[in-house]
């Protein structure tokens, strides 16, 4: 089964999508589930992990409640407020949500490059992982050196990096991000979303531009420890869903049968699914 591991849907009537202004015109709009349908039937994707896009915990309970009412979305990575007093008990609370399957605090958002480091995370982490959620780390590549701490600090959490942890395509300075992302890999919690690299390469890219990214990745994490989403509707800045997805066959073109099936699909049941105790199919 194809899984899409990493897209979006928002109600800009909601008010809680602070990033999302007129100028990201192509994604200024509503989208729902019923606009990203043709999509997953083009390229054979019969379920998807629907991810949060505003901090509000608000956003994340209409998430899961749409996630509820679909086939199609297995599981939700949604927000809670990581600085709140309760945000223990926040955890908890939304842990008995089925379909919620990670959380994901908008570190590239915080001011504070050092708040993956902050003491009081860490009973937070350890909730989740009692809870067999995964902590997807929304990070830039500045965050990366932080983030293998963190995931030294918590071996029995299971982490997601999303994006690739953001490379600086468009300019090819990744040669830091290369040693981070070698480090990453070296710790076995930790997988890799192979996401949202064409908002960060050149807006006139091409394949080639992202191949030195996607195949360090695939040397280091392995074709098991990598996922792949469309990052929709974000996508549709660079190109769109079926761009994407193309350049992503040929990305892969390399691999045997087995792990491209494994990266479209088969680890994001493993990770988010199966491995957390969810079902991988729904009726």
């Amino acid at each position: 089964m194809r899984i899409d591991a990493h897209h979006h849907v928002w109600r800009l009537s909601r008010g809680d999508y602070g990033w999302l202004t007129p100028d990201l015109k192509p994604i200024y709009r509503d989208f729902g589930l019923a606009d990203l349908a043709p999509h997953l039937a083009a390229a054979g994707i019969a379920g998807t992990i629907l991810v949060q896009a505003a901090p509000t915990e608000a956003e994340t309970l209409f998430l899961l409640d749409l996630a509820d009412g679909s086939v199609v979305v297995r599981g939700v990575v949604g927000w809670i407020d990581f600085d709140a007093a309760d945000a223990a008990a926040r955890i908890e609370a939304l842990a008995g949500r089925e379909l919620l399957v990670g959380l994901r605090p908008m570190v590239q958002d915080i001011a504070d490059d050092d708040w993956l480091l902050r003491p009081a995370l860490a009973p937070l982490l350890a909730a989740m992982a009692r809870h067999r959620l995964a902590f997807d780390a929304l990070v830039l590549p500045r965050h990366l050196s932080r983030l293998v701490e963190v995931v030294d600090r918590h071996p029995d959490l299971q982490f997601v990096l999303d994006h690739f942890g953001k490379p600086h395509l468009a300019t090819g300075d990744i040669a830091a991000w290369k040693d981070d992302i070698a480090s990453l890999a070296a710790r076995s919690n930790i997988v890799c979303k192979l996401s949202g690299l064409v908002t960060e390469a050149a807006s006139d890219w091409q394949v080639a531009d992202l191949s030195s990214a996607v195949d360090h990745v695939l040397a280091q994490f392995g074709p098991q420890r990598v996922l792949w989403g469309s990052d929709w509707p974000v996508v549709d800045l660079a190109g769109g869903y079926a761009k994407w997805f193309a350049a992503t066959a040929t990305l892969l073109d390399d691999l045997p049968a087995d792990e491209k099936a494994a990266i479209l699909g088969g680890n994001a049941a493993r990770i988010y699914l199966s491995s957390r105790g969810r079902h991988t199919s729904r009726t």
